[in-house]
């Protein structure tokens, strides 16, 4: 994860609970599972600090409800392709200067917890 710097921000979006259809085996496609995302993201905060405004802050709302939708709106076959999906879409925001964006597939193996897939990005 990149350094944090003076006058940056750190945003946690941790265990966010969506339901999608994510898979390759026939059960997967037709039935929704959970997937949990956490998303990291690193933006100049700085005016949010000194104006204490939300039109100077990174709305992290906002950026929650496109993930929240475009994971139940849409059908991946891959984890690899839902986690760029979104990381794409965390870093469509000009003021995010790093995101990671981690996605869980709970119950995957038969032996684990989950199985997750993790992506970053940078400007």
């Amino acid at each position: 994860m990149t350094r944090l710097e003076p006058g940056m921000a750190r945003i946690r979006v941790k265990d966010l609970r969506v339901r999608t259809y994510i898979g390759i085996k026939e059960e997967e496609i037709l039935n929704k599972q959970d997937v949990l995302i956490n998303i990291t993201i690193l933006y100049p905060a700085g005016d949010a600090v000194q104006v204490n405004d939300i039109d100077h802050a990174l709305n992290y709302r906002t950026i929650t409800k496109a993930v929240i939708a475009h994971v139940e709106e849409n059908r991946f076959a891959l984890l690899e392709r839902l986690t760029q999906e979104l990381l794409d879409l965390v870093m469509a925001n000009p003021a995010v200067h790093y995101a990671e964006v981690e996605v869980d597939k709970p119950h995957a193996l038969r032996f684990a917890e989950s199985v997750s897939i993790a992506l970053s990005a940078q400007r």
